[in-house]
């Protein structure tokens, strides 16, 4: 679905200029405090309750994927249609598009080309889009799950490098990083489950940095590892926060979204859903906490504005907004530090 110039005009004319701000109270852990190596500085952020100026008419579902352009252009992936949206960051809408199965919409990302990548985990594709739509690419076959090199089973997000190599965590099912070449050709891959540094419990999210290192979340596992383009292990960060999305920006600050590491009672396992608390992190390159911001878990969905729940997509503009999608709550939100 597209809006035409004079459905935005009235739109716009519909709608109050009004930026209500609420400020987001820390929110308490469930269980037990964070740990030491959890713990960072806390700077709070305001949410703008009247960001994005969507339409009455869309429904929006559970809120996986969550991206900004260079241009600041918010791209929101959702579980409902129209599944990609387009927003100005003051929350003009510009366009959207259906995909074949909104219900297994999971990351979105931006290409070093502006072009648009999504994953879906009911189809077990991985797709390449232009910024207005057009479909270009897709990897895997749609449908069909498998564990050969041409076949996905439930993939969960992409990173796209300057080169135009593409890697793949193959997450819910194979439990690997599958790597393709611009064309999409396959390259190698490397992967297996378990908990041993370089295996995976569930490849989540990937993001990669300037010098082409890939961050992995292992969500299961309640840490990020770090690998080079050739599936060489880099470092594990363990315990710092159970990672469900990453955030790289342009100057290789890497955000996450999730909640804290606490392993279930009694267990070694760590305790992922109902996650006990909701917080994002900035981290170095190093694994090093710079900045945790906890935010107030929502207690019945939707909840307020500013609240979250199972947040699961991070996404930053130009400006240093952080823009959120979480799946219990099924919204996209914008959030702005607090001068």
């Amino acid at each position: 679905m597209r809006l035409t110039s004079c459905s935005l005009a009235r739109q716009k004319i519909g709608r109050l200029a009004v930026v209500m701000l609420f400020l987001i109270p820390l929110s308490s852990v469930w269980a037990q405090l964070p740990t030491d190596q959890q713990k960072g500085t806390t700077s709070p952020y305001v949410v703008d309750a009247a960001w994005p100026q969507k339409p009455d008419y869309f429904k929006w579902g559970q809120m996986p994927g969550i991206a900004v352009d260079t241009h600041d252009k918010v791209y929101i992936f959702t579980r409902s249609e129209p599944a990609v949206q387009v927003y100005q960051a003051d929350g003009t809408l510009l366009r959207t598009w259906n995909v074949e199965d909104f219900v297994g919409a999971h990351y979105i990302r931006l290409g070093p080309d502006g072009n648009v990548w999504t994953a879906n985990i009911n189809n077990h594709v991985v797709r390449k889009y232009s910024p207005e739509g057009k479909l270009l690419l897709t990897l895997g076959e749609v449908g069909r799950a498998g564990a050969d090199p041409s076949h996905f089973n439930k993939p969960t997000d992409m990173a796209v490098l300057p080169t135009g190599d593409i890697f793949v965590t193959d997450g819910y099912v194979n439990r690997r990083v599958i790597a393709f070449d611009a064309t999409g050709n396959y390259v190698n891959q490397w992967g297996q489950a378990g908990i041993e540094p370089g295996q995976f419990a569930l490849p989540h999210s990937i993001v990669a940095d300037s010098n082409g290192r890939l961050y992995v979340a292992d969500r299961e596992n309640a840490r990020i590892q770090v690998f080079d383009t050739k599936g060489k292990l880099l470092a594990v960060w363990p315990n710092i926060i159970t990672p469900w999305g990453l955030c790289l920006t342009k100057n290789d600050e890497l955000w996450v979204c999730g909640s804290s590491a606490v392993r279930k009672d009694g267990t070694n396992e760590w305790l992922v859903l109902p996650p006990p608390d909701q917080v994002i992190m900035k981290l170095s390159q190093k694994g090093k906490i710079l900045l945790r911001v906890p935010l107030q878990k929502t207690t019945v969905p939707p909840g307020k504005s500013g609240e979250v729940n199972w947040v699961h997509g991070i996404a930053l503009d130009s400006q240093g907004n952080l823009y959120l999608g979480d799946i219990q709550g099924g919204r996209a939100q914008k959030f702005s530090r607090k001068p």
